[in-house]
Order: structure tokens, then C-alpha cells, then sequence
């Protein structure tokens, strides 16, 4: 496809992923305080000294110097080109890459995703006031007391209420404002009733206990809603929006990987209950579909972290009949090396009783033993056609074959057609045409992830036997803060004089200003994505080398100090060039004799 690919496409896709999913399947890491480091990939050295910093999204090697973001790491390991990196990013996330020749993809577009972000947060941060404040809070603290959650575990999950009353948010975040009230209906958060001349849009959450909803990294995208009496639904979720894709999504999984950095399994149950209260015994691998069935989407973000999910079903009809959906959704996924296990619990039991019952040593040891995925598939075509007579035997070879051949190429997929051989009697052939593998071997993706903006050779360092040496100069220190928060520039005034001093790294420092002062509204990630993309990407590289401990709400103090400084400094030189000067006009040299 001709055509470049638009910028804010590719601030959309950083914006939607974790580096840490992008290196972790391919470099062995270990959390070091709030950062991960391991051994490089690129080169060899029996230390770790390759850091990976989740807050800024960016790596760094002490040892070779390598580094840079998401998209910079995938093209270096992968040893694939810019454009390959975006396209293999984008299809693992399921969007089609747009071309600006006849594209439709503008700047509004992102603008608009971080802005439906800010306002999902605030709008979190007041569900979760009225919890605490609200008049009528009892009630919904009464409900959380009586499942058994701890204001601990409230607290972790973000939980909140949403008060009654049809418009307490709207008149929170909107009040009069016509374009945030647009924002609050695109974020699901508001429902319109053209029927309603007078007040045409009424909160969708209301007089229930809220759940928020993250993604992989934290970001609120979406709410849950459990109600306090019997209205209907009893559940409701927010609908689709730019941000939010419930087949994309697992709830608790951002919690659960918060908790766990290397879960053995994951346990797939049906609700926000479930997932809280398992939590609350110290059960922190469970997740929940959001209102849809599990979807291959959500088995492949699994894999890449496990190699074993396990399904918590009802044992019961629908229960089961939800399991074989399920079994169908991971059929494609079964690698050699992957595991599915089917859970049914006793009727009338959710995970939550079950787990007051059993214990969680209980409870844990159940996960282990439950079904495996073989013989819920084999048990449940047997109890459908029945292996007694000739006839049932030629059916269940019937049944089965098609699911097995969605099985990727591999031994478990030949151990199933040999049992499926053992049971029937019958020499049941797999076809050539076996599927391929759904992903790379297991704890891999199944694509490459993230990005800057313009094409660069792929990063070849040098093996080097020192670390070398971060020198922060005032200008490298004035973008590492501005890097770190972008926003500065709405409270800091730029001096005319800045591009008249001489001082080391002053190009740097202005190519960056240039850049965020052309972006105002860029993320930190966005900004380094863009500052890649020029010939000063080397430079970032080594500048993050060095860690700053200037807290957030220091930065544009520390910001405007280091300018002040630099001003500072450069108008007494020129005061005291003008004083030489004038000293020189007063007494000129005297002329050469001769």
C-alpha cells in the first residue's frame, strides 16, 4: 500500500500498549524497585545491566548503551524496518495501518483518545469520592462488608459508587459544557433520551457500586456497575467506545499482574465478584470477561503471559455448554507446551462461596486437578453419540475430526488424533492442511509490538567492556524533565534568548522544545517517539542512562530554575562583553610602531 503512515496512527498504537509486553516474551526480566532489568539482548555479558523502565516507557543498557522505546527495541530485535514494526504492531491489536494518501485518520483522532482517557479517570476519582463522602454510602459499604471486602482491597481495585439521581456526573464534569458532555456520552458514561427536550442526557451509572475497568497499563477505559437493590440489569457495563473493546479486554488482569509478575495459570470466572473476592483470600490470578465470551483475543494476551488458563464454569447445562464454547475459542491456540483445564463448580456455587468454603490452599489445589481440556472435549462428543455400537463410533470420528483440525501443527495435536484413534477404533488420518501455529512458542506474542516515526537503520552497538559515562549538561537535564512531563511548557515561559546561548547540547534542546511546543498535548512516550525520528535519537538514548529523582510535582519548578539559570548566566556574559566592549572603545589599542 502506497502512502506514508500518519503520525498520530502511530502515537496510537504507543499509546494503547506496555513495553513491558513487548519485552518480556524475549528477555528475561526481573523487577528491580519500579523498574525490570536483565541480561541484554544485545550483547554478551553474564550481569544484568538492560533496564527497562515501565513509567517512561523506555529501555536502556548500562553495558552497551542500547536503548529507546517500544518500536525501537521490536525493529533492533527483530531486525525488521519501520514500517514492517507499525504493520506487525497494528494487526496485533486487530487495526488496519492507514496510509495518509486518501486516509482518513487526523489529529483530532488522538487528541480525542487521550482526552476520553482524562475524563475516564476523573470520572473514577469521583465514583470512588462518593464512596467515601456520598450521604447515602452506607448502603453500598454495607453490600462491600457483606461479601467480605476489606477497605484494602476496595482501595486496590478502585472501587466506588455511583449515588442516585439522574445526572450527578453529568453536572460534575460537564455542568454547561457542551463538548465535555459530548466527551462524557463518547465515553459511555452518559445515555441520551432525545424524548427529553428539557434534559435530553441522564447518567448511565446510577445507584450501584462501581468497578473500574483498566487496561495493560493502568489506564482507567471503562466502568462495571453492580446495583444495591433488585433493579435490572443487576450488572451493567459501559458500552463500546474509541477506548474500550470488550473483546480485547480482561477485567483484574492489570491488578493481577501488579500482584503476580510471574503467574503459573490463569483462572477465567464470570464476574467483578469474582475476580474481588478471590483477591481477598490471596487468589490473584483471576480474571473475567466483560460481558462477552472469552474470545481468542483474550486467550492470546493469556498465553503471552502463561502457559495454562483454567475456566471456571457452573456445572450445570449452560455452564457447560459455556465451557465448549469456550474449548472451541482455544482449540486454534494449543501449542505444545500450553495448557486449558475446564473447572465446574457444585451447583449454586460461585468462585466466591467456594472459596470461603474451601479455603484457598483448597481452593488453589482444585485448579490444579480440574479437567483437562482432552477429556472435557473427548467426554462430552462420547455423552452426545455414545461408543457402544459401530454407528457411535463412526460419529464421534465424525464430530471430532473437525475440531482437531483447528489444533496447530505439534505432538499435542498428534496425541489427540491418536486418542481419538484409541476410543473409536478407527485409523482417523489428519489432513495435510494442518492450522498453523496461532503464535510463537509459548510465552511468546503472536506479533511484534510498538513505536517513533520515521524510518532509522536498526541499532547495532558495539560490545563494550565499561559502562559509559551520562554527563547531564543543563540542556540534557532541561529535556530528560521535559521528556518526563510534556505539559511544563503551559506553565513555563520560553525566553526569547534560549537559541543565542552557547552551551553544550543546546541543539538538542531546542529540536525538543520545537517538537513539544508543535505537539502541546503529546504523552511523554509520544514525545521520544517523535524525538526517535530525528538524528537526535542517539542522544536520547544515552540521556536516559540517568535516572532523575525530581518528583513529579517538582519538575517544572526544577524546569523554570535551570532556564532562569541559563538566562541568568548568559545576560551578565553579555553584560560584560558590553563592558569590554566599551573599554576598548575608550582606550583602543595603541597602533604598532614602525
Amino acid at each position: 500500500m502506497s502512502g506514508l503512515i500518519p503520525s498520530r496512527f502511530i502515537d496510537d498504537l504507543l499509546s494503547r500498549i506496555d513495553i513491558l509486553d513487548v519485552i518480556d516474551p524475549r528477555v528475561k526480566l526481573r523487577r528491580t524497585g519500579k523498574n525490570y532489568s536483565g541480561l541484554c539482548p544485545f550483547h554478551q555479558e553474564k550481569s544484568p545491566s538492560f533496564s527497562v523502565q515501565p513509567e517512561k516507557q523506555f529501555y536502556y543498557c548500562f553495558g552497551c548503551g542500547a536503548g529507546g522505546n517500544a518500536l525501537g527495541f521490536l525493529m533492533d530485535f527483530e531486525n525488521v524496518d519501520f514500517v514492517e514494526a507499525v504493520e506487525l504492531l497494528a494487526k496485533s491489536i486487530g487495526v488496519d495501518v492507514p496510509r495518509e494518501e486518501g486516509g482518513n485518520y487526523s489529529k483530532h483522532t488522538n487528541s480525542k483518545h487521550h482526552a476520553l482517557l482524562a475524563l475516564l479517570l476523573q470520572a473514577a476519582q469521583y465514583y470512588q469520592l462518593q464512596l467515601r463522602q456520598h450521604p447515602g454510602k452506607q448502603r453500598a459499604i454495607e453490600y462491600l462488608k457483606k461479601r467480605g471486602l476489606s477497605g484494602e482491597i476496595a482501595r486496590d481495585y478502585g472501587l466506588g459508587y455511583a449515588p442516585p439521581g439522574w445526572d450527578n456526573l453529568l453536572k460534575t464534569l460537564a455542568g454547561d459544557n457542551v463538548e465535555q458532555r459530548q466527551l462524557l456520552q463518547e465515553a459511555g458514561l452518559l445515555i441520551e433520551n432525545p424524548s427529553n427536550q428539557r434534559n435530553p442526557f441522564y447518567d448511565r451509572f446510577r445507584d450501584r457500586i462501581i468497578y473500574p475497568i483498566h487496561d495493560s497499563r493502568g489506564r482507567v477505559i471503562g466502568f462495571g456497575g453492580r446495583v444495591l437493590g433488585d433493579e435490572k440489569p443487576k450488572y451493567l457495563n459501559s458500552p463500546e467506545t474509541p477506548v474500550f473493546h470488550k473483546g480485547e479486554e480482561l477485567y483484574g488482569l492489570y491488578e493481577a499482574r501488579k500482584k503476580v509478575r510471574n503467574p503459573e495459570r490463569f483462572l477465567i470466572v464470570e464476574g467483578y465478584m469474582d475476580v474481588i473476592a478471590l483477591a481477598q483470600h490471596g487468589i490473584h490470578n483471576a480474571v473475567a470477561t466483560l460481558g462477552t465470551a472469552t474470545s481468542a483475543t483474550h486467550l492470546r494476551n493469556l498465553f503471552k503471559l502463561v502457559p495454562e488458563v483454567v475456566f471456571c464454569f457452573d456445572g450445570d447445562n449452560a455452564g457447560r455448554e459455556a465451557a465448549w464454547r469456550a474449548l472451541q475459542q482455544i482449540l486454534p491456540l494449543m501449542e505444545d507446551g500450553r495448557r486449558a483445564r475446564f473447572l465446574f463448580l457444585p451447583e449454586g456455587q460461585d468462585p466466591d462461596t467456594q472459596v470461603r468454603s474451601l479455603g484457598a490452599t483448597a481452593f488453589n489445589a482444585s485448579l490444579g486437578s480440574a479437567t483437562g481440556l482432552a477429556d472435557f472435549f473427548f467426554h462430552t462428543l462420547r455423552a452426545r453419540t455414545g461408543i457402544d455400537s459401530l454407528e457411535g463410533k463412526a460419529q464421534l470420528g465424525k464430530l471430532a475430526q473437525p475440531f482437531l483440525e483447528k489444533l496447530p501443527k505439534g505432538l499435542y495435536r498428534q496425541l489427540m488424533f491418536e486418542q481419538l484413534q484409541q476410543l473409536t477404533g478407527l485409523k482417523v488420518e489428519p489432513s495435510a492442511s494442518a492450522t498453523p501455529a496461532a503464535s510463537a512458542a509459548p510465552n511468546h506474542p503472536a506479533a511484534p509490538l510498538p513505536p517513533p516515526f520515521a524510518a532509522r537503520p536498526p541499532f547495532r552497538p558495539q560490545q563494550q567492556t565499561s559502562r559509559p559515562r551520562v554527563d547531564l549538561t543543563p540542556c540534557k537535564r532541561l529535556v530528560n524533565l521535559l521528556i518526563r512531563k510534556p505539559d511544563i511548557l503551559h506553565q513555563v515561559a520560553i525566553p526569547e534568548e534560549l537559541g543565542e546561548i552557547r552551551q553544550p547540547d543546546l541543539d538538542l534542546l531546542l529540536k525538543v522544545l520545537e517538537l513539544a511546543q508543535a505537539w502541546p498535548n503529546s504523552s511523554p512516550e509520544e514525545l521520544m517517539s517523535r524525538i526517535f525520528a530525528t538524528a537526535y535519537g542517539n542522544q536520547l538514548v544515552h540521556l536516559f542512562g540517568k535516572e532523575l529523582i525530581t518528583p513529579p510535582e517538582g519538575i517544572a519548578d526544577e524546569f523554570r530554575g535551570i532556564l532562569q539559570q541559563l538566562v541568568d548566566s548568559y545576560r551578565q556574559r553579555q553584560v560584560r562583553y558590553s563592558l569590554l566592549e566599551q573599554l576598548r572603545q575608550r582606550h583602543p589599542p595603541a597602533a604598532p610602531a614602525g
